[in-house]
């Protein structure tokens, strides 16, 4: 009897047979990644929708609202590597919750400017404060996703740039209108801050989250998901001169960096004179303009989401890793050359459709983020995204200060080529630099 009663507590129990479940925490944790995004988006981009009212409000010409398109550039650039710094050192919860709620205050500030040197140095300090974003982005989907799911997920959070922008361009020329360009910026400001504290309130890192379980954290981790990132030293990085000059000097890593520097051009462009463009150089309506620059937007998400989901059903279904994520980008990089079609044309709908077809190009190429979760050496992704995004955002320095002079003389034309052939160099960039795609060691 004994001996029976020994051999049943023996035997695994019903609950230890039964595999778990994996819960789908991630999905809920790249819901907040995207409402990020959407936030920093549309701090980023306010500006281009006040611009046309701003300018003649603060007497600005062509050449000094290039600046303070690029203003926000130069430091979010500059500081991307320091930027990628902190990613490694800092949780997620901490800094993005820091820096959402500071860039938003900056946001809200911008609406009493009353002069040049002030919306300048705002512009500046919103790049500061928006540097660590992405590369924290970038971070957490590799700790929180596996391989095979991370296009997606990149795809999704980076769509929500074009969602934002899309969905809200309208929103925001209609709050422009009842309240002015000042008060488009109050309320761009409020909603940054209060989102910061919802941030705070709900984001964990994967072993911190009292809501995933053992199977889910499973799932990730055998998936080269970064589960364990900063526990017990494992995945700290060192940022000295050795560890910097190693991400500069991989020919495969330059190629990611030129094409998105390629990549964030076209969309600088939509980001900042795209609006003007419409209203001054093709003379629309300015409420007629803030609807139909919405189509580009949504062109650019519908890009983006379809080119995750090719990428990663290219991988399940056993294309080379290169192939699957090289293909959407290269095709979108060639797509977007088709802006140049805009000089040909002069109906208002025919600009609109080769823009739609330049912005849907953009969408398509903008999972390039997954080549620095790909590539990246595991304790180096924090830096490598750094020095990625500080590269491509040269662009947000360069695209608008370039146009500013290129159209100084009333003709936009020469500006839609320049943007034309820096699509070009991205193809060939990922073409011919970038090589077969296998993580750096």
């Amino acid at each position: 009897m004994r001996e029976n009663e020994l051999r049943k507590y023996q035997q695994p129990s019903m609950l230890e047979n039964h595999k778990e479940k994996a819960t789908r925490v991630r999905y809920s944790i790249l819901l907040l990644i995207f409402i990020n995004v959407v936030v920093n988006y549309m701090d980023r981009s306010n500006i281009s929708i006040a611009a046309p009212f701003l300018s003649k409000d603060l007497h600005l010409s062509s050449v000094q609202m290039g600046l303070i398109f690029s203003a926000f550039g130069w430091a979010y650039a500059l500081l991307q590597v320091p930027g990628g710094w902190f990613v490694d050192h800092v949780k997620p919860r901490v800094l993005y919750a820091i820096t959402l709620g500071l860039w938003s205050v900056a946001t809200l500030i911008q609406g009493m400017v009353r002069g040049f040197g002030g919306l300048f140095g705002l512009r500046i300090s919103l790049g500061v404060l928006e540097a660590p974003a992405y590369p924290t982005n970038n971070r957490i989907v590799t700790s929180w996703f596996p391989e095979n799911e991370r296009a997606r997920a990149i795809g999704l959070y980076t769509s929500g740039q074009f969602v934002g922008l899309a969905f809200l361009t309208p929103v925001l020329t209609t709050i422009q209108s009842a309240f002015g360009w000042r008060g488009l910026f109050v309320v761009t400001g409020l909603v940054g801050i209060v989102w910061a504290i919802v941030w705070y309130l709900f984001y964990r890192d994967p072993r911190d989250s009292r809501r995933v379980n053992k199977a889910e954290l499973k799932v990730i981790s055998d998936g080269d998901g970064l589960v364990d990132w900063n526990k017990s030293g494992k995945q700290k990085s060192s940022t000295g001169v050795k560890e910097l000059a190693f991400v500069l000097t991989k020919r495969k890593l330059w190629g990611i960096y030129i094409g998105q520097f390629c990549v964030n051009s076209t969309l600088w462009f939509f980001l900042t004179w795209f609006p003007t463009y419409l209203v001054e150089y093709r003379h629309m309506a300015f409420i007629k303009a803030g609807f139909l620059a919405s189509l580009p937007y949504l062109a650019a998400f519908i890009g983006v989401i379809a080119s995750g989901y090719v990428s990663d059903l290219l991988v399940k279904r056993g294309a080379a890793l290169g192939v699957a994520r090289k293909t959407p980008i290269i095709v979108g990089l060639l797509l977007s050359i088709s802006i140049i079609g805009a000089n040909f044309v002069e109906k208002p709908s025919m600009v609109i459709l080769f823009m739609t077809l330049a912005f849907l190009g953009n969408g398509l190429a903008s999972i390039t983020w997954v080549f620095v979760s790909t590539l990246a050496p595991k304790n180096l992704v924090g830096l490598t995204g750094g020095v990625f995004n500080f590269i491509g955002n040269i662009a947000s320095i360069v695209i608008p200060i370039v146009i500013g002079f290129l159209v100084k003389g009333g003709n936009f034309a020469p500006a839609i080529v320049f943007i034309a052939a820096l699509g070009l160099i991205g193809a060939l960039s990922y073409i011919f630099l970038v090589g077969k795609v296998k993580r750096l060691e």
